[in-house]
């Protein structure tokens, strides 16, 4: 079994939270016409371009974290196949952005991928060295925060 570096995990998250803040853009864009839908969308862009930005900062201080690649591209593809897994296959954000009638629809979707990116870490961490632990709890802390506000929210709302 391989052990992933620190910096991968945190790499394949960044990626996640991409696909993320790209859908809530889209679905922001898709309810412009209701404004506290709209409103809820880019909040949720926009807690995703913060963990982006935290996630980051998370890379930045990971020592020897950087890539070889055995050719060009070679770490593209390899987050590529990671990002775009089953959990992600059957989502085109185009028709699913026009699925979501409902604040609460829009919640619970947010909830879902929050959960995603909690089991999607801690499954990861099985891979890392017991010496970086604190960087996976680090990542799963901040999703953790995302769903507890999310589920807050949701609970207001009905």
């Amino acid at each position: 079994m391989s052990v992933l570096k620190p910096a991968e995990i945190v790499e394949i998250g960044i990626e996640k939270e991409k696909k993320r803040r790209d859908f809530y853009a889209l679905a922001a864009e898709q309810f412009e016409d209701n404004d506290p839908l709209a409103e809820l969308f880019i909040k949720l862009r926009d807690w995703e371009a913060e963990h982006i930005r935290k996630f980051n900062e998370i890379r930045s201080k990971i020592a020897g974290g950087g890539y070889a690649e055995d050719y060009p591209g070679e770490m593209e593809g390899y987050m590529d196949a990671l990002v775009n897994s089953d959990l992600y296959d059957d989502i085109n954000p185009e028709d699913f952005a026009k699925s979501i009638t409902t604040p609460a629809q829009a919640l619970d979707r947010g909830i879902a991928f929050e959960k995603d990116a909690i089991l999607f870490f801690s499954g990861l961490s099985r891979f890392l060295d017991e010496s970086f632990g604190d960087i996976i709890k680090q990542l799963i802390d901040e999703e953790r925060q995302h769903m507890v506000y999310l589920a807050k929210l949701k609970k207001e709302i009905a």
